[in-house]
């Protein structure tokens, strides 16, 4: 029997950061390889981030939002307004953003940091 959708519930809660990484490289795996649907259930919006495409977020059992998931983290202030920790890096983000600094709201991963910075350097900062 091979299931059409694998639903997790939590799978990386409390576990230290390698055995996390590790757990969601298995599950980021499964899915390249199979191309089934994975649906996972996290507080963690950092495990989100790596490996959704498109997010459903629950607030007092509510849907709060729905959407891609740039869509979703485009609403960074929001989610932290209903308890969810965003990734470290979206948090810089939203700081430099209320600072001024023309920079995208949708930033939810390193990588995308990255390239938002050197586009800063490119273009020239001005606040």
């Amino acid at each position: 029997m091979e299931p059409e959708v694998l639903v997790l519930d939590e799978p990386t809660a409390g576990l230290d950061p390698k055995g996390r990484d590790k757990i969601l490289n298995y599950i980021k795996d499964y899915q390249k390889q199979t191309g089934k649907t994975v649906v996972l259930v996290s507080h963690s919006m950092e495990d989100v981030a790596k490996l959704a495409t498109k997010a459903l977020v629950m607030n007092q059992g509510q849907v709060e939002m729905y959407g891609d998931i740039k869509e979703v983290y485009s609403h960074a202030n929001r989610l932290v307004e209903i308890g969810l920790n965003v990734p470290q890096i979206t948090k810089v983000f939203m700081q430099l953003k209320e600072k001024g600094y023309p920079v995208s709201s949708e930033i939810y991963t390193v990588e995308q940091g990255v390239k938002e910075i050197l586009r800063l350097k490119k273009g020239g900062i001005s606040s």
